[in-house]
Protein backbone atom coordinates (compact mmCIF):
# COMPACT_ATOMS: atom_id res chain seq x y z
CA UNK A 1 0.00 0.00 0.00
CA UNK A 2 1.14 3.53 -0.67
CA UNK A 3 2.25 5.88 2.10
CA UNK A 4 -0.40 7.81 4.04
CA UNK A 5 -3.04 9.17 1.69
CA UNK A 6 -3.64 12.89 1.20
CA UNK A 7 -7.26 13.97 1.68
CA UNK A 8 -6.72 16.80 -0.83
CA UNK A 9 -6.44 14.27 -3.69
CA UNK A 10 -9.99 13.01 -3.12
CA UNK A 11 -12.81 14.81 -4.93
CA UNK A 12 -15.60 12.51 -3.73
CA UNK A 13 -16.81 11.50 -0.29
CA UNK A 14 -19.88 10.10 1.41
CA UNK A 15 -20.79 9.63 5.05
CA UNK A 16 -21.85 6.58 7.03
CA UNK A 17 -22.94 6.20 10.63
CA UNK A 18 -21.72 3.18 12.61
CA UNK A 19 -24.65 0.93 13.51
CA UNK A 20 -24.92 -1.14 16.68
CA UNK A 21 -24.58 -4.54 14.95
CA UNK A 22 -21.26 -3.48 13.36
CA UNK A 23 -19.56 -3.12 16.76
CA UNK A 24 -17.71 -6.14 18.17
CA UNK A 25 -17.29 -7.31 21.75
CA UNK A 26 -14.37 -4.88 22.21
CA UNK A 27 -16.71 -1.93 21.56
CA UNK A 28 -15.20 -0.99 18.19
CA UNK A 29 -16.31 -1.58 14.62
CA UNK A 30 -15.56 -5.16 13.57
CA UNK A 31 -12.56 -5.23 11.21
CA UNK A 32 -14.59 -6.73 8.34
CA UNK A 33 -17.10 -3.86 8.43
CA UNK A 34 -14.43 -1.39 7.32
CA UNK A 35 -14.21 -3.24 4.00
CA UNK A 36 -17.98 -2.91 3.59
CA UNK A 37 -17.77 0.85 4.27
CA UNK A 38 -15.11 1.19 1.58
CA UNK A 39 -17.25 -0.86 -0.84
CA UNK A 40 -20.18 1.50 -0.24
CA UNK A 41 -17.84 4.39 -1.00
CA UNK A 42 -16.68 2.77 -4.25
CA UNK A 43 -20.23 2.13 -5.48
CA UNK A 44 -21.33 5.68 -4.61
CA UNK A 45 -18.26 7.07 -6.39
CA UNK A 46 -19.05 5.09 -9.55
CA UNK A 47 -22.65 6.28 -9.49
CA UNK A 48 -21.40 9.84 -9.03
CA UNK A 49 -19.24 9.74 -12.17
CA UNK A 50 -22.13 8.27 -14.17
CA UNK A 51 -20.83 4.71 -14.52
CA UNK A 52 -23.60 2.20 -15.16
CA UNK A 53 -24.15 0.25 -11.95
CA UNK A 54 -27.09 -2.14 -12.26
CA UNK A 55 -27.77 -5.86 -12.67
CA UNK A 56 -28.07 -5.62 -16.46
CA UNK A 57 -24.56 -4.23 -16.68
CA UNK A 58 -23.13 -6.63 -14.13
CA UNK A 59 -24.78 -9.69 -15.71
CA UNK A 60 -24.27 -8.67 -19.31
CA UNK A 61 -22.03 -6.10 -20.92
CA UNK A 62 -19.31 -5.84 -18.28
CA UNK A 63 -17.65 -7.80 -15.57
CA UNK A 64 -15.35 -6.09 -13.12
CA UNK A 65 -13.83 -8.19 -10.36
CA UNK A 66 -12.01 -7.22 -7.20
CA UNK A 67 -8.65 -9.04 -7.20
CA UNK A 68 -6.89 -7.50 -4.20
CA UNK A 69 -8.14 -5.50 -1.23
CA UNK A 70 -5.63 -3.86 1.14
CA UNK A 71 -6.51 -2.06 4.35
CA UNK A 72 -4.53 -0.20 6.98
CA UNK A 73 -6.32 0.44 10.26
CA UNK A 74 -5.34 3.77 11.83
CA UNK A 75 -7.82 4.34 14.68
CA UNK A 76 -10.95 2.55 15.94
CA UNK A 77 -14.43 3.60 14.84
CA UNK A 78 -17.11 3.42 17.53
CA UNK A 79 -20.88 2.96 17.74
CA UNK A 80 -22.92 5.88 16.35
CA UNK A 81 -19.83 7.66 15.06
CA UNK A 82 -20.27 9.51 11.78
CA UNK A 83 -17.55 8.54 9.30
CA UNK A 84 -16.49 10.24 6.09
CA UNK A 85 -15.35 7.85 3.37
CA UNK A 86 -13.29 9.54 0.66
CA UNK A 87 -12.95 7.60 -2.60
CA UNK A 88 -10.99 8.04 -5.81
CA UNK A 89 -9.56 6.11 -8.72
CA UNK A 90 -5.80 6.32 -8.28
CA UNK A 91 -4.76 4.72 -11.57
CA UNK A 92 -6.06 2.96 -14.65
CA UNK A 93 -3.87 0.52 -16.55
CA UNK A 94 -4.76 -1.46 -19.67
CA UNK A 95 -7.14 -4.01 -18.06
CA UNK A 96 -7.14 -2.91 -14.44
CA UNK A 97 -7.67 0.03 -12.12
CA UNK A 98 -7.23 0.81 -8.45
CA UNK A 99 -9.59 2.66 -6.17
CA UNK A 100 -8.32 4.24 -2.97
CA UNK A 101 -10.35 4.99 0.10
CA UNK A 102 -9.63 7.17 3.10
CA UNK A 103 -11.97 6.85 6.09
CA UNK A 104 -12.02 9.64 8.68
CA UNK A 105 -13.99 10.59 11.74
CA UNK A 106 -16.40 13.24 10.45
CA UNK A 107 -16.12 15.43 13.55
CA UNK A 108 -12.32 15.57 13.83
CA UNK A 109 -10.97 14.46 10.44
CA UNK A 110 -8.80 11.86 12.19
CA UNK A 111 -7.86 8.99 9.87
CA UNK A 112 -9.61 5.73 10.76
CA UNK A 113 -8.51 3.49 7.88
CA UNK A 114 -7.01 3.50 4.39
CA UNK A 115 -7.89 1.12 1.57
CA UNK A 116 -6.62 0.23 -1.90
CA UNK A 117 -8.87 -2.04 -3.98
CA UNK A 118 -7.53 -3.45 -7.26
CA UNK A 119 -10.03 -4.35 -10.00
CA UNK A 120 -9.73 -6.16 -13.33
CA UNK A 121 -12.13 -5.76 -16.25
CA UNK A 122 -13.14 -9.14 -17.74
CA UNK A 123 -14.98 -10.34 -20.80
CA UNK A 124 -18.23 -11.71 -19.27
CA UNK A 125 -18.24 -14.72 -21.62
CA UNK A 126 -14.62 -15.83 -21.31
CA UNK A 127 -13.56 -14.36 -17.95
CA UNK A 128 -10.36 -13.18 -19.65
CA UNK A 129 -9.05 -9.63 -19.03
CA UNK A 130 -10.10 -7.00 -21.56
CA UNK A 131 -9.12 -3.34 -21.90
CA UNK A 132 -10.85 -0.90 -19.59
CA UNK A 133 -13.56 0.68 -21.81
CA UNK A 134 -12.91 4.15 -23.19
CA UNK A 135 -16.24 5.42 -21.84
CA UNK A 136 -15.14 4.53 -18.31
CA UNK A 137 -11.71 6.09 -18.82
CA UNK A 138 -13.23 9.32 -20.12
CA UNK A 139 -15.60 9.57 -17.14
CA UNK A 140 -12.66 9.16 -14.77
CA UNK A 141 -10.54 11.70 -16.67
CA UNK A 142 -13.38 14.21 -16.55
CA UNK A 143 -13.89 13.72 -12.81
CA UNK A 144 -10.36 13.09 -11.50
CA UNK A 145 -8.26 15.14 -13.88
CA UNK A 146 -4.62 15.04 -12.81
CA UNK A 147 -5.37 13.10 -9.62
CA UNK A 148 -5.53 9.84 -11.59
CA UNK A 149 -2.58 8.20 -13.29
CA UNK A 150 -3.22 6.59 -16.66
CA UNK A 151 -0.72 3.87 -17.42
CA UNK A 152 -0.98 2.50 -20.95
CA UNK A 153 0.55 -0.82 -21.85
CA UNK A 154 2.94 -0.90 -24.83
CA UNK A 155 0.24 -2.42 -27.08
CA UNK A 156 -2.36 0.23 -26.24
CA UNK A 157 -2.58 3.21 -28.60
Amino acid sequence: MRPTMEASKFSFSNQLRVRNYEVDWQGIVHNGSYLLYFEVGRVEYLKNIGAQIDLNMINGASKVVLVRNEINYKAPALFDQLLTVRTRIAFIKNTSFAMEGLMERADTGEAVAENVAYHVWLDPKTDKPVPVPEDFRSRVVKFEGRNCEFIASPDRH
